[in-house]
Parts: structure tokens; sequence; C-alpha cells
């Protein structure tokens, strides 16, 4: 059913239960429309589990649900949040963490130093940089209830690092009896140490996610920066409307039914000009980067030749101009670590300089021995830039002499059947399309997605010795040269063998009515620090 603007008005006070979505806290009370943020992000909440997803919508949820032991400041230099001192040992192999005063769960129980190595474990086992530091962990010694260690095999210094990272996935504290989940399972219930509560109550599956201000949260005394700081929530309620209609989005935020839209249609920003009590704002400077994967487990992807193949047929532009039209929004990505990184490079990109190369793609395809099975595309028809570049991506493919199955559905769907190891013609897949903020990918360790370690990694699941061999070079270097070094090195290697593929680098501006001191980062969209009106 297409969502009209008539059926969201009337649908603007609506409760409902929350089908398959884990238990919480059920705030009762409706707050007044001056105290309540509605915001249109970029898709729907179908995964509450910031560590079983690397799904962004996931980890906006955990945003407000949950908080970290550290933050990062606007120079991405890690920050105490949930910890009130930490230390290094004269050998370097040993963090001792203190938590502050007043850390409560959503349900008034005190946070404990058993709850966040609990959850630094779980996160560990899925996150990349976090199993990068799990690979050399001795112990992780509890104390007592406000203090624990964090004890190395060999001196590690990028502990904390990864602990602030915002980039996905996030080290979230969830109190030990969530946290002692399997990684490789959903967590069942959602009790948060964040500044809000999930209102299960006031939920709307697939349409209305409640977020309501959480009152154990003592935030911190500093000023908000990034994820550091004191996280003020200024507001009661803050609700994340899914309207898969652009144009009825554009029309409730002129109408003032709603005060954000994440990424309206760049189409649509020209009736919003003019509008005063509207502006528009790249939150995300650094830009997002449209990301493909391939599924290395089946044919055709398990063999080199037709990852190459597909490394020549992509344009490195024209998903984006079918998207955002206006070229002052968005740039090709050549390099592994997305453009305007420190990591940033010229290795190996001969092949960017010439794409499209459709012959050249033809030639490894047949080298690759590809026998004509369908290629199964996953194509998420709610989110215009996956929509697009699967349009585009499975045209050129059949140029190339592919034989595609195009499979329609909400991105949703796409985040669940993405996690699918299965053959194609059983539930499985063989690409899907994503993106991520450039941020992230400047990172070759942290990001999930860079990893190479075959089943035990990202979807799509790359496997490749040597580039294992170089990240963890990478992060055991000591110097910034020596790591723009390994990165070239990293890069060299990696458009050989093809771990995945881009179709563009964006700068799309947010719609904002009425609401002040938005932070502007990647990776998360915060509603603490924010004013209505």
């Amino acid at each position: 059913m297409t969502t009209t603007r008539r059926r969201f008005v009337q649908g603007g006070l609506a409760t409902g239960a929350l089908v398959a979505a884990p238990a919480t806290i059920r705030a009762q009370t409706t707050p007044p429309v001056e105290r309540t943020i509605r915001a249109v992000l970029h898709g729907d909440l179908r995964v509450f589990d910031p560590i079983w997803t690397t799904a962004n919508m996931t980890s906006y949820h955990a945003g407000m649900v949950y908080d970290m032991l550290f933050g990062v400041n606007d120079k991405y230099e890690p920050q105490p949040q949930m910890v009130s001192k930490w230390s290094l040992s004269d050998d370097r192999k040993t963090y001792t963490f203190e938590l502050r005063d007043g850390l409560r769960f959503s349900d008034g129980t005190p946070v404990t130093a058993k709850d966040c190595v609990a959850s630094i474990r779980r996160w560990g086992a899925r996150d990349g940089g976090g199993q990068h530091m799990m690979a050399r962990l001795a112990d992780t010694p509890v104390k007592d209830d406000k203090t624990f260690q964090i004890v190395m095999k060999e001196p590690y210094g990028l502990v904390v690092e990864w602990l602030a990272k915002a980039a996905t996935n996030v080290c979230y504290i969830m109190r030990e009896k969530e946290a002692q989940t399997d990684p490789n399972q959903q967590i069942s219930t959602i009790i948060g140490s964040g500044p809000f509560v999930f209102n299960e109550g006031a939920v709307v599956q697939g349409q209305r996610y409640v977020y309501d201000k959480n009152p154990n949260y003592v935030p911190r005394s500093e000023p908000a920066v990034m994820t550091s700081g004191g996280k003020v929530v200024n507001v009661d309620r803050v609700v994340f409307e899914n309207i898969a209609d652009e144009a009825t989005a554009i029309a409730a935020i002129r109408a003032g039914e709603i005060d954000m839209i994440e990424y309206p249609n760049v189409d649509l920003l020209d009736t919003l000009a003019g509008e005063k009590d509207i502006k528009l704002e790249v939150l995300n400077k650094q830009g997002q980067l449209g990301w493909a994967r391939v599924n290395w487990l089946h044919p055709p992807f398990n063999n080199v030749k037709a990852r190459q193949a597909m490394l020549h047929l992509i344009h490195p532009t024209e998903v984006m101009k079918a998207t955002f039209g206006d070229e002052k929004y968005f740039r090709g990505c050549s390099s592994l670590f997305g453009m305007g990184t420190p990591m940033e490079n010229d290795a190996n990109i001969d092949w960017f300089k010439t794409a499209p190369n459709i012959e050249k793609a033809k030639q490894l395809l047949k080298e690759s021995g590809y026998d004509g099975r369908p290629v199964v595309v996953l194509q998420a028809t709610n989110i215009a830039y996956m929509n697009n570049a699967a349009n585009l991506i499975a045209q050129w493919m059949r140029q190339a002499g592919f034989n595609v199955s195009l499979q329609a559905s909400d991105w949703g769907a796409v985040v669940t059947r993405r996690a699918v190891k299965a053959a194609p013609d059983q539930g499985g897949w063989n690409v899907f399309f994503t993106s991520g903020s450039v941020n992230a990918f400047g990172n070759p360790v942290s990001l999930s997605g860079h990893a190479a370690n075959g089943e035990k990694g990202w979807f799509g699941w790359p496997s490749n010795e040597l580039h294992e061999q170089l990240r963890d070079k990478w992060a055991g270097a000591q110097t910034d040269a020596e790591r723009k070094q390994i990165a070239r090195e990293i890069q060299q290697n990696a458009w050989d063998f093809v771990p995945h593929l881009y179709y563009g680098q964006w700068f799309q501006p947010a719609a904002l009515r009425k609401l002040t001191g938005l932070i502007g980062m990647p990776e998360l969209i915060p509603f603490w620090n924010v004013k209505k009106g």
C-alpha cells in the first residue's frame, strides 16, 4: 500500500504492537507536538540489534537507546563517555577503565563493569576492529562493580580507538543479560544505557518507531561534540516516521507535520526553496559511498575473473546522475578507502580510468567459465540510490553476458536476506547494494566490510590471506606515513582480487524544519542536543 499524506496525518497518533520486535519499557503518555520531533530517515527499521547487523538504521536506533564507553570529538579523537578515567600499563598491554557515577539502564538498574565486559566481548565477535582486537586479547578481568580491564597478549595501541568509533558496528553498552546472547543471534529485549527509551507501545511496525526521553540517563557535563560530551535531551519524544513516498514526505515537512527528512529527493529540493522555516544542510560532510557486495560463496563470484568483470562494467558516475542529477552532489570513487580520507591513494586504478569497458567485462566473464546460471541481484526499491544502482548495474551486467535475476523488495527485506549463506536459488543472493559513510571506509581495519577473512567476515564473505596480513601490518604501524604506504599496498592487492565494488560518492543535504543544535556527523543522526522551535 502506498503511503499518502492523508494516511500519514490520520495515523499521526496511532499506536500498535511491534510485531516480532524485542520487549522494552512502555511509556504511556503522549507528549505535546512542541516537545516531539518527527523525522523521516532513510529506511525502515527491521533489525534492533546493532551487533547482529551493520545497517545504519539499526545503529541510529541503538544510538538513541544505548551509550558508549568512549565517544569521539570533531577531530575523531576518543573521549571518555561512560568511562570516568582510564590508564594504560607501562608494558602497554593492560588497559584499566573506571565507570563514571550515575550510570543506569532504562529499567533503573546500575550499569556495572560486568555489563561492559559482556558488551565488549559480544561486539568484538562481529565488528572488524573488535575482531582484530579480540584475536590479541588475553583477558577482561572485572576488578569491582565500576572497574574492569582489557589485557592484551602484546602491546596494542588501538583499543580505545575501536571502543570509541561511531562506524558500525559500534560498541554500545547493553545489560550483561542481553550481551550474553550469541552474537550470531539477535537480542530479544531492549533495555538501554542511553538518553532515550524505546517505546514499544507507541510503535506501528513498518511505519513508526518511538523514543522517549530516558529519565534515568545522566549526561556528562561537557558540551556535546559528535558522540562525546553531554547527551542532553531537550524534547520528550522522537519519532522515526517511515514514509516511502518522497513527495508525501516533502508535503508533510512543508505543512509542519514532520520536522526532518534525512535524504529528501534531490529532484524535489527546489520545492523547499524559499521556505523560511526549512533549511537544507549536509550533515555528513565526508559523504556517503555507494557499495556493491558480491557473494564469494557461490558461482559466479567465487571466481576472480567474474569479480573483475564487475569492476570494469560499472560506470563511475551514472548511478549518481540518475539519483542526484546535479553533479555538485556526487563524484566517482576509485580508492578502496574513499575519496578525501587520509588513506586515499591511486594504486592500481587503471580500470577506473577506462570504465565502463563492457568488452573487457565480457572477456573476463568468459574467462571465468560462467555457465549462464541466474545471478540474483537484490533491489531495494524504497531507497532511490539503491533502486537506481540495481536497475543500471543489472543492465550493464546483462550487456556483459550475465543472466540477471533482479529481485525487488524493500531495504528491510534486503537486510534480512543478505545474511543468508544458502545458494541464490535457495533463498540466498549474488549481489546487493548498500552504502556507508566515507569516514568508515577510510580505516582498513575497523570497517567490517574491509575484512577478507571468509565466512567469519561481513556479508559477501571475501577471502584473501595477503589482504589480512596487510591489515594487520597497517594496525601495527607506528606513524601516519607508514600507514599510508601500507594502504597503497592494500589497495594494490584489493583491486586485483576485488572484495567489493563502488558506484559513487555523494553529499546529500537533509531538510530540517525549525530544528537547532543537530550535530552533523558520519554514521549517525543524533537527537540529543537538538531543540525544536
